[in-house]
């Protein structure tokens, strides 16, 4: 607390320890050079280590993050107190009632004994006996929210994210976070940071060395970065502000706004009317967090301040203070006292001053309010990323990115597969994110200790790194991420950009040995949901605490794609023998194994057959050909008969036909199948097509999962054959590997169900109709309409 002058009575108001709160505050904010507080700066050292390390486990997931069921508009600063946050909540609130939004506050209360959350209104604060109780509960600033925006609830408490639980059922449409820039344990849809003008960033340093709560380098994370009071200092000194904040921000989403003084208000224990304008002379006092800002308000409105006195911020006023302060007025002569409104929540219920104390009423002004509400609304867009590791789980992720888009049209939909170069997504035109990762294991590592030690060498390290990057990118900027795959897609994702993803697990069932114990640890704290492919698996997860739900199988979703239309293929007379290479590197040394089982089956079988191959669009089509042509089959391009005899390979009588589209428009006429992939031998089971394969590791581990829909053989073409004919000649057999595989794999439901998920209990239908709805407002246009990304 400082005054220009006077004795008296601002001796009873003048402690050491006001004292020594000013020298500190004035080291801090940079105005003061030398001062025995530069003893803090190890503290500071401590200190910004603390926020890096911090900063650090949320950006990778190390500390939980996730996203509420309500979007959410953080405003906040990275400094201690004074950059107007109350005053721009107030305003951001304003800017969404008149879009026909309804929202509401969330705040940590500062100074309030609130643990649950409490929620108040205007009506509640006009109806209140006893308001000193109501502030000791939830403290001044959300007071004089509830009291500025009647109609928009103010919830507070300890923990923001029970706040938004309890505001959820009360027909809110989004939440106001008020100074929760550093509260990433709850996740935001946009990151409004305020930076006051006339002391940006104090000496420098993070307190107590400082004023800086987070380096500056922090506001990267911001949707918008707003320079306030910007009216206060001379067009040069903001200019090399601009400067300094383009540094870590782009200039189209730097703002501006100012103070706006309205009107004055008379207080006495109660308001008292309007003023007809503004003192000459003033005593002015206030407990806020920038004083300073406070005095240069009221002299630009021609206030002579005969006398000042500052506490620090949130300061109870007790009797005696109001005493004392009237004595001082009395002493200058000044002819009333002037505080803040939010002084007025912090005064003595039973305290009334012999003259009325003159309050003005204060609003933030934007001086480009259309253009921050475009860089707001872009913010408020959903953006939701599908990722998947593996081929076939490129496959289901299509299908559900495919889904989302349907359900949610004006959102933007990406797909980030770590594993190839997403050709799936391509194919479907669905933007992707991630780097292109060729390997020559084409992923699957866990099998072979060589296949590692390939891909080590084929830059594997530094293709994690490349899609570490990519995620840090869209960092703060996306939705709970959907993974589609397994335990190490999901810790790739939570590490890459720190948001708690949900996971589509593919890969693992407890008949196949479950879920090791890590990984369901994993599962339990760092999954916020988790879809399993049976009811079994479900079940053991969620006997380790972990969130899990079985509602179909994902693999057999693909089977149920509405776009996908049957193809005929073969003739009704003949055996249809179906034919999969797989759909990574090692398929053009296996189409040799397939072509000379071909030959095999042709000269077992009198009648012949047909035969079907399908190729996975990660493979090269040309390259394929090349494999074909030393076991003497030659390429037969544009053949009558539609999209499936395009292309084929003849040798003799026998022609085998190539089919570039989805396996599930062919797979149902096929008598057995000879594959060699993973995910679509799977599928073809699902759909009661008998599999025959190869024995390796790989697939000894998927005959636990197929069990009797799948035979397994040498790695010889003759032993594929001859299982291949016996399948085709036994109609029992085939009619009960038919059913094994059916009821194995079982039905599909699972994306729909993570689709419906995402929608109610993650809030991305309240989300993508809050963008449609201000898209409208703000723009004027289709809300479907893209952006650029």
């Amino acid at each position: 607390m400082s005054e220009p002058g006077g004795e008296g009575a601002f001796r009873r108001l003048r402690t050491p320890v006001r004292s020594a709160l000013g020298s500190y505050l004035s080291f801090a904010r940079g105005e003061t050079r030398l001062s025995l507080w530069a003893l803090a700066y190890p503290f500071g050292l401590v200190a910004k280590s603390v926020v890096a390390v911090r900063n650090f486990a949320f950006d990778h997931g190390l500390a939980r993050s996730e996203e509420p069921p309500l979007p959410v508009v953080s405003v906040g600063n990275i400094t201690l107190g004074g950059t107007n946050k109350t005053p721009f909540v107030e305003m951001l609130c304003r800017i969404l009632l008149s879009a026909g939004v309804s929202p509401a506050i969330i705040s940590r209360g500062y100074g309030g004994r609130t643990v649950d959350p409490v929620v108040i209104t205007a009506d509640a604060i006009d109806g209140s006996d006893d308001l000193g109780r109501l502030r000791d509960l939830v403290g001044d600033e959300p007071l004089l929210l509830a009291s500025r925006l009647p109609g928009v609830p103010v919830a507070v408490s300890k923990d923001r994210l029970r706040d938004v639980d309890v505001l959820s059922g009360r027909g809110v449409q989004l939440i106001v976070a008020d100074d929760a820039f550093q509260h990433r344990r709850m996740g935001r849809d946009a990151d409004i940071v305020l930076v006051d003008a006339c002391c940006p960033f104090g000496n420098g340093w993070i307190a107590p060395a400082g004023i800086l709560r987070e380096p500056p380098s922090v506001l990267a994370r911001a949707s918008a970065v707003v320079v306030t009071k910007s009216e206060q200092v001379s067009a040069g000194r903001l200019r090399t502000l601009v400067d300094e904040l383009s540094r870590f921000v782009p200039e189209d989403r730097l703002f501006f706004s100012r103070i706006s003084l309205h009107e004055w208000r008379l207080w006495n224990g109660g308001w008292r009317g309007i003023a007809p304008g503004p003192p000459e002379t003033a005593l002015a006092f206030s407990a806020i967090g920038s004083p300073e800002s406070f005095r240069r308000s009221l002299e630009s409105e021609g206030v002579e301040i005969l006398r000042e006195h500052r506490f620090k911020d949130h300061y109870r006023y007790r009797v005696e203070d109001m005493r004392a302060l009237e004595d001082s007025m009395r002493e200058c002569g000044a002819s009333c006292m002037v505080c803040t409104e939010k002084d007025v929540y912090n005064m003595p219920r039973e305290w009334r001053a012999g003259l009325d104390v003159m309050v003005p009423f204060i609003s933030t002004v934007l001086d480009d309010e259309d253009r921050f509400r475009a860089c707001l609304l872009d913010s408020l867009r959903p953006r939701m990323v599908v990722a998947s590791n593996g081929y076939g789980e490129d496959s289901m992720g299509v299908l559900l990115a495919r889904k989302l888009s349907e359900r949610f049209p004006s959102a933007v939909v990406s797909a980030f597969p770590i594993v190839g170069r997403g050709e799936h997504y391509a194919k479907e035109g669905i933007p992707i994110d991630s780097a292109p990762s060729d390997s020559p294991s084409g992923g699957v590592i866990k099998y072979r200790l060589v296949d590692l030690w390939r891909d080590l060498r084929a830059g594997l390290l530094r293709s994690i790194a490349m899609q570490m990057r990519a995620w840090a990118a869209l960092r703060g900027r996306i939705r709970t991420p959907l993974c589609v795959g397994d335990v190490y897609l999901l810790l790739h994702a939570l590490w890459g950009q720190g948001q708690l993803p949900v996971l589509v697990a593919t890969a693992k069932t407890v008949y196949l040995s479950g879920h090791w114990r890590l990984e369901r640890f994993i599962l339990k704290h760092r999954s916020r949901m988790t879809w399993t492919r049976d009811r079994d698996t479900a079940g053991e997860l969620s006997r380790s605490g972990a969130n899990a739900r079985f509602d179909g199988n994902p693999i057999m979703d693909i089977t149920c794609d509405n776009t996908i239309e049957p193809v005929s293929w073969g003739e009704d007379g003949r055996p249809r023998v179906l034919l999969l290479p797989g759909s990574r590197r090692r398929a053009y040394d296996d189409l040799h194994l397939l072509l000379q089982s071909v030959d095999r089956v042709q000269s077992m079988l009198p009648e012949g057959a047909s035969y079907l191959m399908v190729v996975a669009p990660t493979l090269d089509t040309d390259r394929l050909l090349q494999a074909c042509e030393g076991e003497g089959w030659a390429a037969v391009r544009g053949a009558p008969g539609g999209s499936s005899r395009e292309l084929a390979l003849r040798r003799g009588s026998c022609e085998i036909r190539f089919f570039f589209g989805p396996l599930p428009a062919v797979a149902a006429r096929a008598h057995v199948l000879i594959g060699l992939g993973g995910t679509a031998n799977q599928v073809c089971a699902g759909m009661g097509v008998p599999v025959v394969s190869i024995e390796e590791k790989g697939k000894f581990v998927q005959k636990k999962l197929l069990g009797d829909a799948e035979v397994l053989v040498p790695q010889d073409s003759r032993a594929l054959a001859e299982a291949a004919v016996a399948i085709i000649r036994d109609e029992a057999l085939r009619r009960r590997m038919s059913e094994e595989g059916v009821s194995r794999l079982g039905g599909p439901g699972a994306l729909d169900r993570v689709a419906d998920y995402a929608a109610a209990r993650m809030g991305w239908d309240l989300r993508a109709r809050l963008y449609d709805a201000l898209a409208i407002q703000w723009r004027g246009g289709d809300p479907g309409r893209r952006a650029a990304k």
